[in-house]
Parts: structure tokens; C-alpha cells; sequence
């Protein structure tokens, strides 16, 4: 059976998946049946390593909410699902139990920086630079080539291999007077830009992902953060939680905090072995 081609005009799919292990039927399994299935799901994760995509990555969960996580990307629909099932197909049947999934796109934000705004920073921001000049100019280029890379990662995203993962969903509200959606454009943008400057300096100790979901899952966004270390994540979540257009504006699903792990030690962490 042939899959049919199903490309985004932009950007790519990911998804997250969280199962759980049935212990019972595991532990009714020989050490060969459990070494064939850490030999199958390396194989996926090798043939898929990124760091853009198609990419498959590992993590344990922790706190009990599930015990793997996998974070998929992938161009094509057809090839995301086939990943989801090549996973899968790695355990033994009935010893992987979905717990939750998420289906997401990556795009560029609406509120992504325009010609216009970058020679409004430049002429009216810190460094006030004069139209037509030289130095101008310069500075023009550079800002045009850091946007087009900024817009590059989001759309091609290229996730550091740090320790910790964390992710949830979130949405807008449509709430009487906090309704997002009421808001008109310039003043979305505001609120989000605020936002952002907030998410900058945490630059070096989180790398984040911001991926669509309206029509796709039963969340707007999804939001994915790397890092080196547990507080960084906390201290940006509650940080931004003050920015209006979270504490206004925003509503959160769960939370799942997890570990970068390689299959091999994912199966020793585990007791899978």
C-alpha cells in the first residue's frame, strides 16, 4: 500500500507521543523478545537523527504521567505517520500503551518581523541610524539576514540535544473581555512582542519551539523547551506567566517533563532489560 504525498506549503510536522509500558506483559517477555525490540527502535532513531528532520527523539518521562516520550519531524504527513508506526512496531504488541499525543505544525508567527519594522529599529531604536547612509545600510543587510535565519529555524527547527524536555499545550482565550481574537492586529503584536523580549533572555539556557495546532488537535499551540536544567525551565514559565498576554490571555494544558535519552540507556532506566 502506497501512502499519499501530503506536504505543508511550508514548515514541517511534528509530533509528541507519551505511552506507558504494561509491565505485566512485559515482564512475561524473554530478554531475546526485549533485545530485538531495543535493536528495532535504535534503528528507527538512527535512521532518523536530524538534526532538522525527518528526526525521531527518545526521552524517559518523569513524574509518572508516562514512561517515554518521542518527539517526531518529519516534511510529509505520510512520513510522520510512518514514523508514529515504526515506533510502534518496535515493542513487542500490547506493551506499549498510549497515553497522550499531540499533532503540530512548525510556522512563522503572525507577528513576524517586517521590512518595515526592521527600519523602524534601526532608524528610531537604540543605535538611531539615518536613513540612506552607509552605516544604515549595513546595519540593514545584517537585520535582513537574521530575520530570513530566524525564520528559517522556525519553519526547519534544529532542537538542541539538551538533557531536559519539557512540553505543553496552550490556547487563546475566548473569554467575554479576554477574548484574544477581539484584539486588533497592532495591538496583538504589542502583547506579543513583550512576550518575546521576556523568552531573549533566556537565550543560552532554553531553546524553545512554538508549533501550531488550531484544526489539527485540542490545543491552539504546542510549546517544546530544551534545557540544560530544570529551573531555567520553571523560571521562564512563571516569569512570562506576568506578561499580560499569558496572564490575560493565555490557558495551559499539561505540563510533561522529560529526559534525553538514547534507547539503549531508556532501557536501562526503565528495567527494561
Amino acid at each position: 500500500m502506497s501512502l499519499p504525498i501530503v506536504p505543508l506549503s511550508q514548515g514541517i510536522h511534528v509530533m509528541h507521543l507519551f505511552f506507558r509500558i504494561d509491565r505485566f506483559r512485559w515482564a512475561q517477555l524473554t530478554p531475546t523478545q526485549s533485545a530485538e525490540a531495543l535493536k528495532r527502535l535504535s534503528a528507527v532513531c538512527a535512521a532518523n537523527p536530524g538534526p532538522a528532520h525527518p528526526r525521531v527523539m527518545v526521552f524517559a518521562n518523569v513524574g509518572g504521567k508516562a514512561d517515554i516520550a518521542v518527539v517526531l519531524f518529519a516534511a510529509q504527513l505520510q512520513l510522520l505517520s510512518s514514523l508514529q508506526r515504526e515506533v510502534e512496531r518496535a515493542f513487542p504488541p500490547g506493551t506499549l500503551v498510549p497515553v497522550y499525543s499531540y499533532l503540530s505544525v512548525t510556522e512563522l508567527p503572525e507577528y513576524v518581523t517586517t521590512e518595515e519594522d526592521l527600519r523602524r529599529m534601526l532608524q528610531h531604536g537604540e543605535r538611531k541610524l539615518e536613513p540612506g547612509t552607509p552605516e544604515f545600510e549595513s546595519a540593514l543587510t545584517a537585520a535582513r539576514q537574521k530575520n530570513a535565519e530566524y525564520q528559517h529555524y522556525r519553519l526547519n527547527p534544529e532542537l538542541l540535544d539538551w538533557p531536559i524536555l519539557c512540553f505543553y499545550p496552550m490556547n487563546k482565550k475566548r473569554d467575554g473581555a479576554d477574548n484574544w481574537y477581539s484584539l486588533d492586529f497592532e495591538t496583538r503584536k504589542k502583547l506579543m512582542g513583550g512576550h518575546a523580549r521576556t523568552g531573549r533572555k533566556y537565550a543560552g539556557k532554553i531553546s524553545q519551539l512554538i508549533t501550531g495546532s488550531a484544526g489539527l488537535d485540542d490545543w491552539e499551540w504546542g510549546v517544546t523547551l530544551m534545557a540544560e536544567r530544570l529551573d531555567d525551565v520553571k523560571s521562564i514559565v512563571y516569569e512570562m506567566r506576568f506578561d499580560e498576554v499569558s496572564a490575560r490571555y493565555g490557558e495551559f494544558g499539561p505540563f510533561y517533563i522529560n529526559l534525553r535519552l538514547s534507547p539503549a540507556d531508556l532501557w536501562t532506566h526503565l528495567g527494561l532489560d
